[in-house]
């Protein structure tokens, strides 16, 4: 009979790490514990998945807030242990941080250590793997030292570490999202060799993902707001910058959703199905007769590579941030297939 592998999910956000896994392992892996500290994101999870209950079965589903506030007792044994810990630390659109970097009063660099601590158990119930994601710019922060120790930090609790950057257009979704994927096997079960899953020969682009139907007028911009973009622009131009708003070709790929800032107007889209123009929003201005909107937030969940069964409960601008703070699901599942490879391989072998 497989072997049935118990994972926990850190830094959950709405699940995309834990969808991968579950699409890749299916009937074998079992979700035991769930932190995340953002309460919007646990409302979106707990609409998608079941969450481990209360020890006497009690509801709401149980999902754990603040991770450094968590002991090594309430975690329960597992095999796996999913980790999206927070990436502003160290993305090139932040400040760059990294391990001294504060938010809140909260070190979010340093949340990596509590991945290390939960996983640093006795010897028999370290996890056989431990899988984590974060952006490129982990790689360079630092001069290439934050990632070192980190590195590190895996090697010196027992695991071989493997890690590579991957693209999410090479992985059937059409967006240009480069991300780094860290697989650390634990040192007893650790394959000799392992690969990272190859990009996909058919590339994917926006008018793939796109509604079916018309959305809602309040997703194309009032030609105030598109006029306003414009001028922000060409100021930034004329500083010899390149920040501003970006109209995307639907037969090409959209740019890295994020989750603030320009990450809605810098994939902007041309869609000229709209007939009504007459706003439902409170918008300053007519709606623009270019037919340049925002993509609605079952096209970036689309982008992510999340299904249209995935439930989007919240209100747009939850949503957006959510979608944009997450991962893309395929990429997961590919990476996540080939641990399973891995893992069944050596339960073979240990089975022989």
């Amino acid at each position: 009979m497989p072997e049935i592998y118990k994972s926990i999910d850190l830094f959950a956000g709405i699940g995309g790490i834990r969808l991968g896994f579950d699409q890749a392992f299916g009937k074998q892996i079992e979700t035991v514990f769930v932190s995340e500290f953002d309460e919007a994101a646990c409302k979106t999870y707990a609409a998608n998945f079941e969450t481990p209950q209360t020890p006497d079965g009690e509801s709401p589903p149980l999902i754990h807030g603040d991770i450094t506030k968590i002991g090594v007792e309430e975690v329960p044994s597992f095999d796996i242990c999913l980790a999206g810990f927070p990436c502003q630390a160290f993305s090139i659109a932040g400040k760059k941080g990294g391990f001294e970097d504060s938010y809140k009063g909260m070190a979010r660099g340093t949340l990596f250590f509590d991945v290390i601590r939960l996983c640093d158990v006795a010897e028999k119930r370290k996890p056989k793997v431990i899988f984590c994601e974060n952006v490129k710019g982990l790689t360079m922060h630092d001069k290439g030292r934050t990632f070192s120790i980190i590195e590190g930090a895996l090697k010196e609790l027992g695991y071989v570490v493997y890690s590579s950057v991957l693209n999410s257009k090479d992985f059937g979704v059409p967006q240009n999202r480069e991300r780094i994927y860290i697989v650390a096997f634990r040192e007893d079960i650790a394959p000799a060799t392992f690969s990272f899953p190859k990009p996909h020969k058919k590339q994917r682009v926006i008018k793939d993902i796109m509604e079916k139907s018309t959305p809602s007028a309040k997703y194309w911009l009032s030609e105030r707001y598109l006029s306003t973009l414009r001028s922000h622009k060409d100021r930034h131009k004329s500083k010899g910058n390149g920040f501003g708003y970006v109209v995307r070709d639907v037969e090409g790929t959209a740019g890295a959703i994020v989750c603030g800032g320009m990450g809605r107007e810098r994939n902007l889209i041309v869609d000229e199905r709209l007939e009504d123009f007459t706003p439902v929003t409170n918008i300053k201005g007519e709606i623009n007769r270019e037919g340049i909107r925002k993509m609605t937030p079952r096209e970036w969940a689309r982008l992510q590579g999340y299904p249209d069964d995935f439930v989007l409960p919240l209100a747009d601008t939850h949503l957006y941030k959510q979608l944009g703070n997450s991962v893309s699901v395929p990429v997961i599942r590919a990476i996540a297939e080939k641990i399973k490879e891995a893992l069944d391989e050596r339960e073979g072998v240990d089975g022989q």
